[in-house]
C-alpha cells in the first residue's frame, strides 16, 4: 500500500514540476507545448489510478478488519453473557441458603425467648369446694 501511495506521489511531483517547466517555456512551438500538455495529462490520470486502486484497497483492508472485530465481538459477548448468567444464578442460590439458615435462627431465637405461661401442674387431689 504504501508503494501505491509513493508511486502517486512521485507522479504528482513530476507532473507539477512538467506544468512549472510547459508553463516557462510557453514560447515553445504549439507541437512540443502539445507533447507536454500529453504528458501532463498522461501522468494526472496516473495519479488519479493509482490513488483510486490505493483507496480501494485500503476500503478492502477496512472491511475485512471490521468483519474480524464483529465476530471477535460476539463471541466475546455471548462468553460474557453465558459467565454473567452463571454469577447470577449463584448468588440467587446463596441468598436462598442465607435466608432459610436465617429464617431457622429467627425462629429458634424466638423460641428461647418468648415466655409461655406454666401450666397448672395436675394433682390428684380434688380441688375444695367452698
Amino acid at each position: 500500500m504504501r508503494t501505491t501511495f509513493v508511486r502517486a506521489a512521485a507522479a504528482a511531483t513530476v507532473a507539477l514540476a512538467m506544468a512549472a517547466v510547459a508553463h516557462a517555456q510557453s514560447q515553445d512551438t504549439p507541437a512540443a507545448t502539445n507533447s507536454v500538455k500529453e504528458k501532463i495529462e498522461s501522468t494526472g490520470h496516473s495519479v488519479a489510478q493509482d490513488a483510486r486502486e490505493a483507496g480501494q484497497t485500503v476500503a478492502q483492508k477496512s472491511r475485512e478488519a471490521g468483519h474480524a472485530i464483529a465476530a471477535g465481538s460476539k463471541s466475546a459477548g455471548q462468553s460474557l453473557r453465558a459467565d454473567s448468567k452463571k454469577a447470577g444464578q449463584a448468588v440467587a442460590q446463596g441468598a436462598r441458603t442465607v435466608g432459610k439458615t436465617v429464617k431457622e435462627g429467627t425462629g429458634k431465637a424466638k423460641a428461647a425467648v418468648s415466655h409461655k405461661p406454666a401450666e397448672p401442674a395436675k394433682s390428684s387431689e380434688p380441688e375444695p369446694k367452698s
